[in-house]
């Protein structure tokens, strides 16, 4: 039924109009986005067409003998427009894993795009890694999200820390400009666990100027001085913070609560779902017991970011 095809640089346009359309897609998964570290990955990338007509896609990379979905990206798994019925994925992961034994491939990690980012449901998937794939959980991380229009109620020591910014005169501004808060976000990551943002700067700034709409920079300002900062991706229906840091100055005036009132009330109170990211270490068994507290003080509740792997 299906023809399976490994991406190749030509399939661009065809590829990035899929993406255009289908349900549970996000930015991410235009090429421009994908192949900005196409040197750290193998990619093997698959296109599902039913006769001239492109079906689904799959974005991967390759290493040895297996595939990922994608390990470049926080989510991946197959990607589907309104077309797609869940018999279709049926026969479609029998005759994957056909084609993938065919390659050389003997395993599949697998990490399906969370729900919240669907714009309709999207779990066809997920029946056939089951009873056709009998793929395994690998690993389950913790997610956490807010749902913006049920307005829950800050837990107090965050209602407290946000007064306390807005009476010190915490000013937070919307910029194009990176590098202030990149400085904060490194130092502090330095200090704290002597790693780097998973971005340069200059990655970042790449990425804001091929999607200038959807990777956003907030800064908190003391004085004129940032102190610190939230980096989120928009997409359809949630607001992603994909970098949260602060200075000790923005620590002790609160200035990460004046971030969060700020965007969320003010700038994007009709985004149906903001998302705080994992608060899960290693390969997910270590819950940061600190970390989720922080997120759940705003509200945050738990969703789970699952990996899944079958042998092909």
């Amino acid at each position: 039924m299906f023809e399976i095809r490994r991406y190749t640089p030509s399939d661009k346009q065809q590829w990035d109009q899929y993406v255009a359309k289908a349900r549970n897609a996000t930015f991410l998964f235009y090429r421009d986005y994908m192949d900005y570290h196409s040197d750290r990955f193998i990619d093997h990338s698959l296109m599902f067409f039913v006769g001239h007509r492109l079906h689904s896609i799959l974005p991967a990379n390759i290493v040895d003998t297996t595939l990922y979905s994608h390990q470049g990206l926080t989510y991946g798994g197959l990607l589907m427009d309104v077309d797609v019925t869940v018999a279709d994925v049926i026969h479609l992961f029998e005759e994957l894993n056909g084609y993938l034994h065919q390659q050389g491939i003997r395993k599949v990690v697998y990490k399906p795009v969370p729900w919240v980012y669907h714009q309709l449901p999207s779990e066809e998937d997920l029946y056939p890694l089951h009873w056709i794939c009998k793929a395994r959980l690998a690993s389950r991380d913790v997610g956490t999200i807010i749902f913006v229009q049920q307005h829950i109620r800050w837990r107090k020591d965050r209602r407290r820390r946000l007064k306390r910014a807005q009476e010190a005169g915490v000013e937070i501004v919307r910029t194009n400009d990176f590098a202030p808060f990149w400085q904060v976000l490194e130092d502090n990551l330095m200090n704290r666990h002597q790693v780097h943002p998973v971005h340069s700067l200059e990655e970042i700034k790449l990425l804001h100027e091929r999607f200038p709409d959807n990777i956003i920079q907030y800064n908190a300002l003391l004085h004129g001085q940032v102190v610190a900062g939230m980096t989120f991706y928009l997409t359809h229906q949630v607001l992603h913070g994909q970098y949260c840091s602060s200075n000790d100055i923005g620590k002790e005036c609160g200035a990460v609560d004046a971030l969060h009132d700020y965007v969320m009330h003010h700038d994007f109170p009709q985004i149906p779902y903001m998302d705080f990211g994992r608060s899960t270490e290693g390969d997910g068994s270590m819950l940061n017991e600190g970390l989720v507290a922080q997120k759940e003080g705003f509200g945050g509740r738990t969703i789970c970011y699952d990996t899944y792997e079958w042998g092909v």
